[in-house]
């Protein structure tokens, strides 16, 4: 069988770690129970025959790393982050955003801070941009005693 585009249209990730009792960062996922809503999501995309090849994927995931504005949940290829508390927002989520194509703004969860925030790195001290893995293309090659 040959597939010609993504395997899955939309793939949605929902975190369903659970950090130890007085983590310093918590745990909005155990604490709402997104193993539940996992559960819950991925039965009614099989009830509306939405999932399968070409279709949605919906999958647990260890932790995100958006404990404290968790529960998580992530769709790519987009990469929109929402949080959800209860099956309702599971289903706005998906009739707005998985089906219909539209975001439901009230889930959606702020951005992150910049890399350099979270690990104490000030803004001016970045350093060198991104490395970019490729060729290597160089210039005509040098002959022999030249």
């Amino acid at each position: 069988m040959t597939i010609s585009g993504p395997y899955f249209r939309r793939h949605v990730f929902i975190c369903t770690n659970e950090r130890p009792a007085g983590h310093p960062r918590g745990c909005g996922c155990a604490g709402a129970d997104a193993v539940a809503g996992w559960n819950w999501l991925k039965a009614r995309v099989a009830e509306l025959n939405l999932g399968g090849i070409g279709g949605l994927r919906i999958n647990a995931a260890g932790c995100l790393d958006r404990c404290e504005t968790g529960p998580a949940l992530v769709i790519y290829p987009e990469g929109v982050w929402y949080s959800f508390r209860t099956t309702a927002d599971l289903e706005e989520i998906l009739q707005t955003d998985l089906i219909r194509g539209e975001r439901v703004l009230r889930l959606l969860m702020p951005p992150p801070p910049p890399v350099a925030a979270r690990v104490g790195v000030p803004a001016s001290a970045s350093g060198p941009g991104p490395v970019v893995s490729g060729p290597v293309v160089s210039g005509p090659a040098e002959t022999a005693g030249s």
